[in-house]
């Protein structure tokens, strides 16, 4: 979707969208040749400026109709603003209009009105690409929003930022969004192929190279499957410095999850496609990064495999020896993305020297039991980075809780016959697993852990997203890496 700023109203538009705060419709700037007509039905229709509501009438224009919309900005914050920008979308991506007009209060911040743009383009984001039969009427018509009479500053705060950010958030989607056999590690690479044009360098490691390295815990992974893993690593430097990236950000990249020989139930298995969320989303920000040139030092790595069960499969009870030098048993080879995390951690930390990492992962089904889809785990080593994290999230719209790690329950991992197992009791499972990817961090690193099992897939619709893919995570590292790690 375009998202056009103008100082007036374009004449070949015959939607218009007056925005207007909670209990302000008496102050609205409406035409004067239709405010009373607009006003009575708005308040007949007991519209009242909430946040996400919609009053529509349909007026007389140049000898034919008009539309007129009033849409709620409920307080004016931000995300008040976004709640506006997706209900428009929403209820009007598919209504056989071309072209939306919307006119903001004269004081309307800047920061705002880039988020109403960006959750109206993130809302009217469709993934179409295999329907070959949908009806007319179920087709996007939407194409343009145009922002009448906002600031210069907020034109720029959606020009060099927010449009920025809503491409990454696309991206990661997509990328989401691709069946099991269109994307799988090879074609997932290829896909990000494009940020070298951005100024994004990319280094490939194919299994040869892996196993040269030592990664037996991801190839483990793999090695039930046809397609051969890889490891991505997407390094963008906008400082115009040489060094080692401040940040590292790492996701799992399961481009399918059968559970290999603890192999998961038929039902609901397609879902497993998306079981590459975090590595979608760490390809999507560094995307996000390079578009808007972030003066900041930071590679993106993603661990990209298939798990399968074919007769060269992992079984329940291998050991296998991690690069960092760790034994694990593997009691059930469905606890995959752990194992492909740490090999991941460990060749970034020796090859990048960062100190602060953040790692992204579908990981575990416990999360979902614990909180839903509406927040993100955390754990942390750091309460620091804990609370940057929190407040990225907040600020950006995706929202995380923190989660404990103690030596208590690091215990529930121990192996008697290797170092570690991958699995530990029912209980806690979440953490557990937490605790197994920090066994592999370096004792000088920040470090971060996200799962992010419930919030990648939607199966309802929400302020900036349809059902299906959400990009969740983009807006979260983006606000993180701006308030933290830009210079």
């Amino acid at each position: 979707m375009q998202v056009q700023f103008a100082a007036s109203r374009p004449a070949d538009i015959d939607t218009i969208a007056y925005a207007v705060e909670k209990d302000a419709l008496d102050s609205a700037a409406l035409d004067p040749g239709v405010a009373d007509l607009v006003r009575g039905a708005a308040k007949a229709a007991r519209f009242d400026g909430e946040a996400g509501t919609i009053a529509e009438v349909f007026v007389p224009r140049d000898g034919g109709v008009g539309r007129v919309l009033l849409l709620g900005l409920g307080t004016g914050d931000a995300g008040d603003y976004a709640k506006a920008g997706g209900a428009l979308a929403a209820r009007y991506l598919t209504a056989g209009i071309a072209k939306i007009a919307v006119e903001l209060p004269a004081d309307a911040a800047p920061d705002g009105v880039a988020r109403l743009a960006a959750a109206t383009s993130q809302r009217g984001w469709r993934h179409d690409v295999y329907r070959t039969k949908l009806p007319e009427r179920l087709k996007p018509t939407l194409e343009t929003l145009v922002i009448v009479g906002a600031s210069d500053d907020a034109a720029a705060a959606w020009n060099d930022d927010q449009a920025h950010v809503t491409a990454g958030i696309a991206f990661t989607r997509t990328l989401v969004a691709e069946p099991a056999n269109i994307l799988f590690p090879e074609s997932f690479v290829e896909r990000c192929d494009e940020l070298r044009a951005l100024g994004v360098d990319f280094t490939v490691l194919d299994e040869a190279a892996m196993a040269e390295l030592g990664m037996g815990a991801l190839l483990g992974v793999s090695q039930g499957s046809r397609r051969e893993a890889r490891l991505l690593a997407m390094h963008w430097n906008g400082t115009g410095k040489d060094g080692n990236p401040d940040l590292a950000l790492v996701g799992k990249g399961v481009t399918f999850d059968t559970g290999g020989i603890s192999i998961k139930p038929a039902a609901g298995m397609e879902d497993m496609k998306w079981d590459m969320g975090g590595a979608g989303a760490v390809a999507g920000t560094m995307k996000a990064l390079a578009l808007r040139k972030a003066k900041v030092n930071v590679v993106g790595v993603c661990g990209l495999v298939e798990n399968m069960p074919d007769g060269n499969a992992q079984r329940p009870g291998d050991v296998v020896t991690s690069m960092s030098g760790q034994t694990v048993e593997v009691i059930n080879t469905d606890a995959e993305g752990r194992l492909v995390l740490c090999d991941a951690l460990t060749w970034v930390q020796r090859t990048y020297r960062p100190t602060t990492i953040v790692d992204l992962a579908t990981l575990t089904g416990a999360m979902i039991i614990a909180l839903g889809s509406e927040h993100g785990g955390l754990f942390a080593n750091d309460d620091s980075l804990a609370e940057q994290l929190l407040a990225a999230g907040k600020a950006a719209g995706d929202p995380l809780w923190r989660f404990p790690l103690t030596d208590a329950y690091d215990k529930l991992i121990d192996s008697p016959i290797a170092d570690m197992k991958n699995v530990g009791p029912r209980g806690a499972g979440s953490i557990t697993a937490a605790q197994f990817i920090q066994r592999f961090v370096e004792p000088d690193v920040r470090w971060a852990h996200l799962d992010i099992a419930g919030m990648v897939w939607a199966d309802k619709p929400g302020t900036t997203w349809d059902k299906g893919a959400t990009g969740y995570g983009v807006r979260l590292l983006d606000q993180f890496v701006r308030a933290h790690f830009e210079r």
